[in-house]
């Protein structure tokens, strides 16, 4: 803890990047709320426990509506104006509502089951191709965990001409940002590379997403604005590819970590579904919400958050919590985890979620199936971590087979 008192998470672990939880569990052990300085020296509040998590994500004095409260400049290296933000998670109620209605018909239960096999094709076409290398070593994000769930949301978009190369920098700048420069580019560039290719769907509408987002009215004649498109362009195409990379490379690394659980789903491939919500609780992709706002002083807990204070909720760090999973330290493909917040919770609860969880079965099975010698082929501290504490996962995963 400094001077001032704010608890500094480098100094309660030093590895922190790599390995937050003891820090978060010393917090937890503490007390539910902390004042404290990110590795990247930013002050903010931080939520930790699951209970006091849940609560958090449902308070309506903790706001994600900077435009309107606050000052976006505050928490990313853009301003306001920006398209690129006009989205439904930088809004609340009644602005989220509208926003989520135009576009949640489009992510029903049978859309998403619809893509099973489609996913299947990609998924073995990575395989193919990765199988193929020689020396039987590849990198398991470059080659399947990033393109797969990449490919998929392009296709449900119906922009499969997308630059995925510079789509994929522009996301690490945006969700990752370890560049001031480089996160004010990509939100410069996503916005202007997405009109042209929002301006042709309108010309030249298909059967996907982005022609439906475009041409869609609602029974009170409600549609997307020019902006509202792009900024839900933007959204989509980040969350409906980041959040399965790191879940793959997540949940892989946890395999390798524990043998005996991989051999035990290699033995029992029943156990997937529930191995997969393991692999979200125990070492989830996103590691903290999206930055909140307080908009009054806020208690949470007996601990009073001030007006205008950033706050984070460690979801990391609830579905880690031993007063709601027993164990919680340990990686079991057998556990019941259903209750976890790794998609968040309340009214922020990942729209892609369903799609997440398939592409991660999807992709889990296949890789187990096709390659039966899968090992690690890097050790663990060798790893480069994604930076910052949105995101959770590494940017390379060396295997081999």
């Amino acid at each position: 803890m400094t001077a001032d008192g704010i608890v500094e998470l480098t100094a309660l672990s030093p590895d922190f990047v790599r390995d937050p939880y003891p820090a978060y569990a010393a917090l937890r052990a503490e007390a539910p709320v902390h004042h404290v300085r990110t590795p990247d020296g930013k002050d903010l509040w931080l939520v930790v426990g699951y209970e006091a998590s849940r609560k958090a994500f449902t308070d309506p004095r903790l706001s994600r509506d900077w435009h309107s409260h606050g000052r976006v400049e505050t928490i990313l290296n853009t301003e306001s104006s920006q398209p690129a933000l006009a989205h439904m998670l930088m809004k609340d109620p009644p602005d989220h509502t509208r926003l989520r209605r135009l576009v949640a018909g489009s992510f029903t239960p049978r859309r998403i089951a619809a893509l099973a096999p489609r996913v299947e094709q990609i998924a073995d076409e990575l395989l193919d191709a990765m199988l193929e290398k020689s020396g039987r070593r590849a990198d398991l994000i470059a080659s399947f965990a990033f393109p797969l769930p990449m490919t998929v949301i392009c296709e449900l978009l119906g922009v499969p001409e997308l630059d995925r190369d510079a789509f994929r920098g522009w996301s690490n700048a945006v969700v990752s940002p370890d560049d001031a420069e480089a996160e004010r580019d990509a939100y410069e560039q996503m916005p202007r590379y997405l009109t042209g290719l929002i301006e042709a769907k309108r010309k030249s509408p298909g059967e996907d997403l982005l022609s439906e987002m475009i041409h869609e009215v609602d029974e009170g004649g409600d549609r997307l604005t020019g902006d509202e498109l792009v900024g839900m362009c933007v959204l989509l195409l980040i969350a409906g590819h980041e959040t399965t990379v790191n879940l793959i490379g997540n949940g892989v690394r946890a395999l390798f970590a524990h043998p005996d659980q991989l051999a035990r789903l290699r033995a029992d491939f029943g156990l997937l579904e529930g191995a997969v919500e393991e692999m979200l609780r125990y070492d989830g992709p996103v590691e903290t919400c999206t930055h909140r706002l307080a908009l009054e002083d806020v208690e949470l807990d007996g601990v009073t958050v001030p007006a205008g204070s950033t706050v984070l909720i460690a979801m990391a760090d609830a579905d880690r919590d031993p007063q709601r999973f027993a164990q919680p330290g340990s990686f079991d493909v057998g556990r019941d985890a259903r209750g976890h917040i790794a998609f968040g919770h309340g009214l922020h609860y990942c729209l892609g979620a369903p799609l997440a969880r398939l592409e991660g079965r999807i992709a889990i099975r296949r890789l187990l199936e096709r390659c039966p010698q899968l090992a690690p082929d890097a050790d663990e501290s060798a790893l480069n971590w994604v930076p910052g504490m949105l995101m959770r996962g590494v940017r390379e995963l060396p295997v081999r087979w």
